[in-house]
């Protein structure tokens, strides 16, 4: 049975947006990530401890516990709550054996967990730290005569286990790639700052946009979001220009976002500014191509291809335009007050700095994945 996926919200909007077809589905996105997700851990599990038995381990189940704990939704944090697991084991088996060599209970336990969690800090895995600590209990607390060693090999040997099936499972069957959902969250993450833009200006053309917050609220959540899908990617296998581009556009896509809070703060209480109005048709003729200029920068992302320049758009044109109206209109400054004169400056010079931010995500992230030549 094959089984047809919805998107989600925010990939429902994007493919309307920007025109791409999508036919009704049988499972929605989420239920479908969910089904699967389900069916690829347990499958990780119950084959980490069919194998662990095979092998001869004897708690095979640490092995599937494993395989449930590191397997998550892409491959990249797959990746890396492996490598945690991995090095915490590792450390924490090292400190139980260790200090199981000297002392009696609980004091030499205590000071194992103390100094694991410690070295963990100061290694840079904070992550692993917990995880060493619930190994040191195991080697250290589980009743046993003898030397710890064997059960500390064999902890390691059961989460090495589950960590291999689990990265194997993980990549082979079904995968998700986290900068695939990275780059379908960074096209609607454009979208939304072209909708927080058109919101903020009609707060200063007029009366404020009733959803202003609602969509800062969101930009900024989808902002968190893609930062986490950043990180999980760049634990990917993948090319270069993947890694670099995704990192650009987050970093361009934040930058946009800061333009954007500033332009927010700048045209605030301006719905009866008249001085502003002076400086139309150029200021409503950049201020449509920047909007204009996100709808074509997240179709470039979804396609993931930048080098067809916006159509119809010359930002640069349009910021020459905004200043020569400026030029012209300066001198009847003195007929306003001076806030309007101020707010009516920042604005001209915060759009401006958006459409150059807007444009050099487009053409510098075409020249790092290759799409756009260097002399473009």
């Amino acid at each position: 049975m094959r089984f047809k996926v919805q998107k989600t919200w925010s990939q429902q909007q994007l493919a309307v947006k920007l025109h791409v077809e999508s036919g009704r589905r049988l499972l929605s996105y989420e239920q479908w990530q969910m089904f699967k997700h389900a069916a690829k851990t347990a499958l990780s599990a119950a084959l980490t401890w069919w194998l662990a038995l095979r092998l001869g381990l004897r708690d095979g189940y640490w092995g599937g516990i494993t395989a449930i704990i590191v397997l998550q939704s892409n491959v990249g944090a797959t990746v890396t709550a492996s490598r945690d697991r991995l090095l915490g084991t590792l450390i924490g088996a090292l400190f139980g054996c260790a200090f199981s060599l000297f002392g009696a209970l609980p004091w030499n336990f205590a000071l194992a967990v103390l100094f694991a969690i410690v070295a963990c800090h100061l290694l840079g895995l904070r992550n692993s730290a917990r995880l060493a600590g619930v190994t040191i209990c195991i080697v250290m607390l589980v009743p046993k005569l003898g030397s710890r060693w064997p059960l500390a090999l064999d902890r390691v040997s059961e989460v090495f286990l589950g960590i291999v099936v689990a990265l194997a499972i993980t990549v082979l069957v079904l995968p998700d790639r986290a900068r695939l959902h990275l780059r379908d969250g960074l096209a609607q993450e454009f979208l939304l700052l072209g909708a927080f833009f058109q919101a903020i200006l009609e707060g200063f053309r007029g009366v404020p946009a009733a959803n202003l917050p609602d969509l800062r609220r969101e930009v900024f959540a989808v902002l968190r979001g893609n930062a986490a899908l950043l990180d999980a990617a760049r634990n990917e296998p993948s090319g270069t220009g993947w890694r670099e581009g995704l990192g650009m556009l987050s970093q361009f896509g934040r930058s946009i976002f800061d333009a954007l809070l500033a332009l927010e703060f700048a045209v605030k209480d301006s719905h009866e500014d008249h001085f502003a109005q002076q400086l139309e048709p150029a200021l409503e003729r950049l201020a449509t191509d920047i909007h204009s200029g996100f709808h074509h920068v997240a179709r470039c992302i979804h396609n993931w291809n930048f080098q067809a320049p916006p159509p119809g758009i010359n930002l640069e044109q349009d910021i020459v335009d905004l200043e020569e109206r400026m030029d012209k209109v300066r001198h009847t400054g003195i007929g306003f007050s001076q806030a309007e004169i101020l707010r009516a400056y920042a604005a001209q010079l915060h759009l401006k700095q958006i459409a150059r931010l807007l444009r050099a995500s487009r053409i510098e992230t075409g020249r790092a994945i290759g799409s756009i030549a260097n002399t473009d």
